[in-house]
């Protein structure tokens, strides 16, 4: 089989309670090996709209591209993965659902013993974290500073996107790299491992927190560019 084009196009997707800029230490070294790196700003209200935000970046490309999700996000590249544009998928401790899941039917019974995420009661169909928690459950890899930097500057994430279910998974019909963080207490790590296997990823794992996108880019971008000279 010929090899496809060169993949130089890679599409970043934040998660919930956060925003796109926290993948710029991954921009950084995505673009200094000669990548062209686009971030999406979801709204985060619902999977439709993120969807729909994704695929208005991945019109606009003039080629192929590495769809990458963190998070919530995974479940965003999950369902706009189907864009032709699309050439693989990268989970970075990241939701991988199947079709009919959501992030609620992913989370509604956590094994026994799991870190519980201190999400506060939802508010206007809004949700937040905990500022108090924030650092040891999202954030633990961070500096005090950088945590509450976080946690001072969460988006509320909408109730709805959490129940948007995905209708057609990518990762069937495409490649998927994965990685795993080994000291995630937000999705724990035995159900990124089961939700990767079962999507058939290639998996590297690394030690770190749930925002392992910013405390190491430097191992996101490997595993990113690993899936652009995979597929090229």
């Amino acid at each position: 089989m010929s090899a496809g084009p060169q993949i130089k196009n890679i599409v970043l997707v934040h998660g919930g309670f956060v925003d796109g800029s926290g993948w710029q230490g991954v921009y950084d070294h995505l673009t200094a090996d000669g990548y062209r790196v686009a971030v999406v700003q979801n709204p985060t209200l619902s999977l439709a709209g993120d969807v729909a935000a994704t695929h208005r970046v991945l019109d606009g490309l003039d080629g192929p591209a590495v769809l990458v999700g963190h998070s919530y996000g995974g479940v965003v590249v999950t369902e706009a993965g189907n864009h032709p544009n699309v050439a693989a998928l990268a989970y970075i401790a990241a939701f991988a659902p199947d079709k009919g899941e959501s992030v609620n039917t992913l989370i509604a019974d956590p094994p026994p013993g799991a870190p519980v995420p201190p999400i506060l009661p939802p508010k206007d169909g809004f949700l937040l974290l905990d500022r108090e928690k924030f650092h040891a459950s999202f954030a633990a890899d961070l500096s005090p500073a950088q945590a509450a930097f976080l946690a001072d500057s969460q988006v509320p994430w909408g109730v709805d996107a959490l129940g948007g279910a995905v209708s057609e998974p990518a990762w069937r019909a495409k490649r998927s790299w994965y990685l795993v963080a080994a000291d995630d207490r937000m999705i724990p790590p035995p159900a990124q491992r089961a939700m990767s296997e079962r999507a058939g990823s290639t998996v590297t794992e690394t030690p770190g927190s749930h925002a392992v996108y910013v405390s190491n880019p430097a191992v996101v971008a490997s595993v990113i560019a690993q899936a652009a000279t995979s597929v090229s």
